[in-house]
């Protein structure tokens, strides 16, 4: 068995000091959003819970599906690092960019090089760049493929972009690992769902993702950006696709969207026949700690066109 762990959505505070030439650009107005609402919600304290509880189900990798920071800022990006160095080897925790990791132009750029060890594809080193992406790690019988969709957006949008270029190459990607009979875990931050998040935070590229799914298959899809844990199914090559969502790894209890929360996923089997167990856990009160939510067998018989969402 393989055990998957999965968080997104950390928003490590609190912020660095900025200064007025730090918010001359769309980071003005995250600046206003995190003193006025995420401050209170979104703390490290949090983090280290949820963190703790994670380590302790000793899985065996970690995928964490984007939005370590909040305004892009340099020191953000260099304290992501650090923290990212205290979840294990690079080797063991893989990372996909989200948009606030891509904040203003060339954010993007500066965490593709401080967080490179957890965002290279086996065997590869130096410099990442958006034509990086998707990366291919292969531990035991699955593949994990990371996505990129984080570009730079304007002020109050946080859509994500899959383009052809990244298409082309997730295709062959998917195909090859199909072949090797090995499961495939797609790590990407925008849901690639219609209808999971508002407009200004939609994933451009959603027919084109699932169009992909459908003609190569995959076995299970992580996401973020919502910050809810919800279950979505697609349409693959040889029947439903999960898409797994989370609530943020970051989220104080008391706010509008479910406290803070990490799944488990236990893989089993083989090609054809993958045994699939989701665990939701975590915070269930301000002072409580984590403890399992719940579990979905996600190996059970879905019907092929499955408008189905559990939250």
């Amino acid at each position: 068995m393989f055990r998957l762990a999965h968080i997104s959505d950390v928003h490590l505070g609190p912020l660095p000091d900025v200064t007025y030439r730090d918010l001359a650009s769309k980071r003005m107005v995250g600046y206003v959003n995190w003193q006025r609402n995420r401050r209170r919600y979104h703390h490290d304290g949090i983090v280290d819970a949820i963190v703790t509880d994670l380590k302790a189900q000793a899985p065996d990798h970690l995928a964490v599906t984007g939005d370590l920071v909040n305004l892009a800022l340099d020191g953000e990006i260099a304290l992501a690092r650090l923290w990212l160095e205290t979840l294990g080897a690079a080797a063991d925790v893989s990372v996909v960019p989200g948009n606030h990791d891509a904040y203003v132009p060339g954010a993007f750029d500066k965490a593709c090089h401080v967080w490179a060890p957890w965002m290279q594809g086996d065997g590869v080193n130096g410099a990442l760049s958006s034509t990086s992406f998707p990366y291919l790690r292969v531990r035991g019988n699955v593949a994990l493929i990371g996505v990129s969709t984080a570009r730079a957006t304007a002020p109050f949008m946080a859509s994500g972009f899959f383009r052809e270029g990244q298409a082309e190459r997730l295709g062959r990607l998917l195909e090859e690992t199909g072949k090797r009979g090995l499961f495939r875990a797609i790590m990407i931050h925008h849901p690639p769902v219609r209808g999971a998040v508002g407009q200004h935070k939609r994933l451009f590229g959603i027919g084109k993702f699932q169009k992909l799914v459908r003609r190569h298959g995959a076995e299970l899809v992580l996401h973020g950006h919502s910050h809810l844990p919800t279950l979505h199914w697609i349409d693959g090559h040889d029947g439903a696709v999960p898409v797994v969502g989370v609530a943020a790894a970051g989220q104080a209890p008391g706010g509008h969207k479910p406290a803070a929360q990490f799944n488990l996923l236990d893989i089993s089997g083989q090609a054809g026949s993958w045994n699939v167990k989701l665990t939701r856990r975590g915070l269930s009160g301000p002072a409580m700690p984590a403890a399992e939510i719940g579990t979905f067998d996600l190996s059970a018989a879905v019907p092929r066109s499955a408008a189905l969402v559990r939250e």
